[in-house]
């Protein structure tokens, strides 16, 4: 069972910018899932808060942070800033590897919405530092030029009832050149509200960075 006294609330000092965020490590944890949400979103996400408590019960370090200050926040334009949200994921990336606790650890991306296009461009910014992607009703098709760049091993997540973002996940799944999955869940909109369809996504989301991070990082161990 997850300890929550393992969880803590750090302030992420970037340039000229402090992000809140909410950093969860259970012992043993080998790998840490940082969290990239979508425009007009935050670290306090009801889906997002579901699938970290899933990742913390399989044993897997989270980051839920803000990407926006509050005051950016109220800039409409600023949340759909694809190049601005990329650059503050690179940054707390970086911060996160320079941190004690988090520095040896495998590090992987859950993005949602808007927030997997940052994802999947700083994962491509990367390269194999970052093992792992994870796409929940994410838009990719944002990141078209990074696709073909990604390395990590990537999950595209999406509803089965939402059409529009379903074909850009298509096209954009044609592209990547990684390891790579396209998961419909079937009888799910955008944000997957309907009776366990967010189970299904959060369950399928452990499974894959369980199978990328935590396999790549005892091996590398190993070796």
């Amino acid at each position: 069972m997850y300890v929550k006294k393992n969880d803590r609330s750090i302030d992420i000092p970037l340039k000229n910018v402090v992000l809140k965020g909410d950093l969860s490590v259970p012992p043993n944890a080998t790998a840490l899932v940082l969290f990239s949400h979508g425009s007009g979103s935050s670290r306090f996400s009801p889906r997002n808060m579901y699938v970290v408590n899933t990742l913390k019960e399989e044993g897997l370090g989270t980051l839920l942070f803000d990407l926006l200050t509050l005051k950016e926040d109220l800039v409409y334009q600023t949340r759909f800033n694809i190049d601005l949200l990329t650059q503050r994921l690179v940054a707390v990336t970086k911060w996160v590897k320079r941190q004690q606790l988090t520095k040896d650890m495998a590090l992987g991306y859950f993005g949602a919405s808007t927030g997997a296009a940052a994802a999947i461009r700083a994962a491509a910014h990367f390269g194999s530092d970052i093992m792992a992607v994870v796409s929940r009703g994410g838009r990719p098709d944002l990141a078209y030029s990074a696709l073909m760049r990604l390395k990590a091993p990537t999950l595209l997540i999406v509803g089965g009832w939402d059409q529009e973002v379903l074909e850009l996940n298509q096209k954009a799944y044609e592209k990547l050149n990684c390891k790579k999955k396209l998961e419909i869940i079937p009888q799910a909109s955008h944000l997957f509200g309907e009776k366990g369809k967010l189970e299904d996504v959060a369950r399928s989301s452990a499974n894959w960075f369980n199978k990328w991070l935590v396999v790549k990082k005892e091996k590398n161990v190993q070796e």
